[in-house]
């Protein structure tokens, strides 16, 4: 199961403005640093999380269905599955009718059942999920504590950012940070 992203965000869940706010920063000397230190603290939020803070596109390929029918996706929320692209053993793709699908969005994994389904012919990654995954357009419909997370980050990774270059990032997880996004944290045996 690979999982692509498709699009950036729109817009990153902390503006420019909110981080400037919380670091006491008055000047626009590191706005170029601090964009790039919102978008590092989104992506390991991210991973860390299985969440997806802004709203994008995804796919998901596959090499089978699942036995019982209801395929789980990691990313989500969930929003809308958009296409279902299944390939024969030449490379043709054939969509897939959503009519009558159920998705099960706020699922943590996500899942996803639909009614026909052809089996694919490649034997790897034969079928292709498109969908769109995230709290929403902007950083509002971000729950606050996952937010204060990332600011925290921010601000610890602005500590030090004459130690660390911003590429190498990140290289600093502040206390309370693993507290606060536990909650969100899909954890497996």
């Amino acid at each position: 199961m690979t999982i692509i992203d498709l699009t950036p965000p729109l817009a990153e869940p902390l503006t420019l403005a909110e981080v400037k706010v919380h670091l006491r920063l008055d000047t626009d000397d590191e706005d170029t640093l601090l964009v790039a230190l919102i978008a590092v603290a989104r992506e390991h939020l991210e991973r860390e999380t299985g969440l997806v803070l802004a709203v994008r596109d995804f796919r998901l390929c596959l090499d089978a269905w699942p036995d019982d029918g209801i395929l789980t996706i990691a990313r989500g929320p969930v929003r809308q599955v958009t296409d279902v692209t299944v390939y024969d053993g030449d490379g043709v793709g054939q969509a897939v009718d959503l009519d009558g699908h159920l998705l099960d969005g706020e699922a943590r994994p996500a899942r996803l059942w639909l009614r026909d389904v052809p089996q694919p012919g490649r034997v790897l990654n034969g079928i292709e999920v498109e969908f769109v995954a995230g709290f929403g357009e902007s950083g509002a419909e971000v729950p606050d504590t996952l937010k204060r997370a990332m600011l925290l980050h921010i601000a610890a990774m602005f500590a030090c950012r004459g130690v660390v270059a911003p590429e190498a990032q990140p290289a600093v997880v502040p206390p309370g940070y693993d507290r606060l996004i536990a909650p969100f944290c899909r954890r497996g045996l």
